[in-house]
């Protein structure tokens, strides 16, 4: 979003529109993430949702289904970057309220054991569940870019991680508990 955007706009809009997918057919969760420029070290303002999905089917349907044209229509057809997810865990605060996200991309390293790269990711995912405050976590990998996340949802504002810190407006979670736990491969 352009840096002097009206984010209460996006909160406007999250808060009338988020309840929409607390029980799409196929979708984990959802998070409706904002940053807002000098907000928490914020040097952009950004809308970011976040998924993490139990069935294509559920996230075809959401796509090419007509959900996602009114933010399109709204706002212009957003770039979509897709994952393979590594691991997913409930945190040490799964049943608290979600307040902060913190996105970590990183570049998966040249010239080293894939496996062992993706171990790592899956162990990284298992250290912030247990982490004081973290309601959930999960990893994935992008293999067109060849680039790691490790995304994290916490009950409080000192998330244990470092990344892009977003704030939760809206967690949609219909399917959380059928989510697989562990490493995906």
């Amino acid at each position: 979003m352009p840096a002097d955007y009206d984010m209460a706009v996006i909160r406007g809009r999250v808060a009338r529109v988020g309840h929409l997918l607390d029980d799409w057919d196929g979708l984990g969760i959802k998070t409706y993430l904002m940053r807002e420029r000098g907000v928490n070290g914020s040097p952009v303002n950004q809308y970011a949702p976040f998924y993490l999905w139990n069935t294509m089917e559920g996230m075809n349907t959401f796509l090419w289904g007509g959900a996602f044209q009114g933010l399109s229509n709204d706002f212009g057809r957003p770039s979509i970057r897709q994952w393979t997810g590594l691991a997913y865990e409930e945190g040490s605060a799964a049943d608290s309220p979600a307040r902060f996200a913190v996105r970590r991309r990183q570049p998966v390293p040249e010239g080293g054991e894939l496996a062992e790269v993706m171990a790592d990711a899956v162990r990284e995912t298992e250290r912030l569940a247990g982490a004081d405050g973290a309601v959930l976590a999960a990893a994935a990998v992008d293999t067109g870019r060849w680039e790691l996340v490790h995304f994290s949802l916490w009950d409080h504002d000192a998330p244990k991680t470092d990344g892009d810190v977003f704030e939760v407006l809206h967690l949609s979670a219909p399917g959380r508990e059928r989510l697989p736990r562990g490493r995906q491969w």
